[in-house]
């Protein structure tokens, strides 16, 4: 599991041990943002979302600014030492349809997410197939 940020940056001394990275983006969140999931659900954090700091739960869509970076750098770094690792997502990211169009651009294999949002992960991934067919991923 990939859950901190150092893990992130260091995946090119990870990736040639390893057969599969999973991003655990919930954990992977929280340590890079240093707030928890329950900081998001209290009371001064809507104070956040009414003064526009953030317009929705980095916990809902990843952010692909600093948390999506931290899992493309470890995508491209694991690779560039193990070109057959597999890469996937696993937390519920992995049912967002924004997030899994970022998954598929940076190159993920695989989403996992809560059993009732399968239905719209497996949508989405194949939205994501035909909308951009050169990033060859979530469908290998």
């Amino acid at each position: 599991m990939i859950e901190l940020p150092r893990a992130a940056l260091t995946a090119n001394r990870i990736g040639p041990v390893a057969d599969f990275f999973s991003f655990g983006t919930n954990d992977l969140t929280q340590t890079t943002w240093g707030f928890s999931r329950d900081d998001v659900e209290a009371e001064f954090f809507s104070r956040y979302f009414e003064l526009g700091v953030f317009t929705i739960s980095p916990f809902e869509t990843i952010d692909e600014f600093g948390v999506g970076e931290l899992v493309k750098i470890a995508a491209e770094r694991g690779r560039s030492v193990n070109p057959n690792l597999h890469l996937g997502v696993c937390g519920e990211h992995g049912g967002d349809p924004e997030s899994i169009h970022f998954f598929h651009n940076v190159g993920l294999d695989y989403v996992s997410c809560s059993p009732f949002r399968v239905p719209i992960a497996r949508l989405e991934a194949g939205r994501a197939s035909i909308s951009n067919p050169d990033a060859a991923s979530l469908d290998r």
